[in-house]
């Protein structure tokens, strides 16, 4: 007979990019399921501030560090306090998209912050927190990428190039970890209204809400409820890849505008 479904609320989940958008949304969602929290970003008042919301769901800890960063991301891991420091669940959603140019206009600055933080900085997170996870042969890691990991649109192929190494991260880690017992799973969310096209246009707010224009947008926290979905199946069961897009849009070019 399997295991009811549900998350052990013994262990604690780690969500990187919690700040903003599906990241904040999904800590929201969890600490309302009484899910144990470690919250990171890079920006310390939000953090605080996100942290004062969600306590009196749960217990929360706030750790502001760059993913980019390597010695800090260890250095943060390390640092946890002992009632946090067994991470069962591990959202990888910390990452960004800069410009929207073809490549041979490309701004070089933009595509070592993409290739740091979506590639590099969700590998040096993984790897400081996997061997925990390897030592108990217990844990859940969700990578969130994007439909720009399955498809390559115009002007974004860089930003595709490090969805793609996400989606490619995945499937590896899933083979690397399945003697372990640890579930590795991906969720590719297409049209999301949050703040990440005004940090894409760099504060061009009118450039970024035309993105949205016309298109009834999957939100952060249509996002988020799916990601508790994948994390609150019984223990046999892993999600291990999910293409997420609101109705509007049939792919990464082709949607339907009012």
């Amino acid at each position: 007979m399997h295991k009811e479904k549900g998350v052990d609320k013994d262990l604690t989940a780690f969500i990187t990019g919690a700040t903003s958008g599906i990241g904040r949304a999904t800590a929201q969602v969890f600490a309302r399921q009484g899910i144990r929290l470690v919250l990171c970003g890079r920006r310390q008042e939000r953090l605080e501030n996100l942290k004062l919301e969600l306590s009196g769901f749960t217990d929360v800890h706030v750790l502001q560090f760059d993913v980019s960063n390597r010695d800090d991301v260890f250095e943060a891991v390390n640092s946890l306090p002992e009632r946090f420091s067994e991470i069962g669940i591990l959202i990888n959603n910390a990452g960004n998209a800069h410009g929207l140019d073809p490549i041979q206009e490309g701004d070089v600055d933009d595509w070592d912050a993409m290739i740091d933080s979506n590639v590099k900085g969700l590998l040096y997170v993984s790897r400081a927190i996997l061997p925990q996870m390897v030592r108990r042969k217990r844990g859940h890691v969700i990578h969130v990428g994007s439909i720009a990991a399955k498809e390559v649109y115009a002007n974004g192929g860089v930003y595709c190039a490090s969805k793609h190494a996400v989606d490619a991260i995945s499937k590896g880690m899933r083979i690397d970890l399945n003697a372990y017992g640890i579930r590795v799973g991906a969720i590719h969310p297409g049209m999301v209204e949050t703040e990440f096209s005004r940090v894409r246009f760099k504060g061009d707010t009118e450039r970024a809400d035309a993105v949205y224009s016309g298109i009834e947008a999957l939100t952060a926290e249509d996002v988020a409820e799916i990601i508790y979905f994948m994390v609150s199946r019984p223990p046999h069961v892993n999600i291990a890849d999910l293409l997420v897009l609101p109705l509007a849009q049939a792919s990464a070019s082709v949607t339907h505008r009012e």
